[in-house]
Formats: C-alpha cells, structure tokens, sequence
C-alpha cells in the first residue's frame, strides 16, 4: 500500500499545475479581453479544469487496481 502512494502523487500534482495553469493563464486573458469573450474565457478554464479532475480521478482508480501499465495492453 505504501508502494501505491508513491505512485498517486505524480497524477495529483500534475493535475493541481495544470488547473493553476489554466486558471491563471485564461484569466489574464479575460482581463485584457471585454465583452463576450471575457465569459468564454472564463468558460474555458473551467471546462479544462474539470476533464482534467476526471482524468486524475480515472488514473487514480486505475492505480489502485493494479493497472500501472496501460499502455502494455496495446
């Protein structure tokens, strides 16, 4: 189990920069931008940020049931 830990920390950090990341880039992008784009702008992130959380969240599942090498079933 200990072993498994090691192995959630690379997908929940890499999914926390990416949130951060599109957070702070989209919304300095709708700073400088007015009107119907500052929304869709702000729209983004958020739809970015959420398949980002889902695909952690399936990674993770993936991880602890054992299925540390997708890519070998290919």
């Amino acid at each position: 189990m200990k072993n498994r830990r090691k192995e959630l920390i690379a997908p929940i950090i890499v999914t926390i920069i990416m949130v951060i990341y599109y957070v702070v880039y989209f919304g300095f992008l709708s700073m400088l931008l007015e009107g119907v784009w500052r929304y869709l702008f702000g729209i983004i992130p958020l739809a970015f940020s959420a398949v980002m959380v889902k695909v952690c969240i399936e990674r993770i599942n993936e991880i602890k049931k054992g299925e540390e090498d997708d890519i070998s079933k290919y």
